[in-house]
């Protein structure tokens, strides 16, 4: 993410909670992946998804916002989550890994599920931003 032209540093791990519908997401590098000589670097996230609300929701589709050090931006958008649409019943969760690569060695990113109600009602549940940071890094 950036403000006024300066790198923002947020935290690798991320929660929110929209219409009943929280989302976590904790990052982490992938040295064994990544080759930084190349400017390659890769990070795994891991994502959960819980319906606390008193209906049920799909995920229908994803959009995530991938923004590098030095504020490159990329959009991914497209139906569901590693292939699936998951449909939570109140207190149910699911989650799942999937991974980034970028050219810098940090970066940032959020997001949006849009989700669909049992009743057809539809909202986006926000994906909190969370770092993609080197470990034992300093800013």
């Amino acid at each position: 993410m950036l403000l006024e032209g300066a790198f923002v540093q947020p935290t690798t791990t991320s929660t929110a909670i929209t219409d009943g519908i929280r989302i976590t997401v904790t990052s982490r590098y992938l040295a064994e992946q990544s080759t930084p000589l190349a400017h390659r670097y890769v990070w795994a996230y891991t994502v959960r998804i819980t319906n606390e609300g008193g209906s049920a929701a799909k995920l229908e589709s994803r959009h995530w916002i991938i923004t590098d050090a030095r504020g490159k931006v990329e959009e991914v958008k497209g139906p569901g989550v590693v292939g699936e649409q998951p449909h939570l019943a109140p207190g149910q969760s699911f989650q799942y890994t999937s991974g980034c690569m970028l050219a810098t060695s940090r970066g940032a990113m959020r997001g949006t599920y849009q989700m669909v109600r049992d009743d057809g009602g539809a909202f986006d549940a926000e994906i909190a931003t969370f770092a993609l940071e080197l470990p034992l890094t300093l800013n």
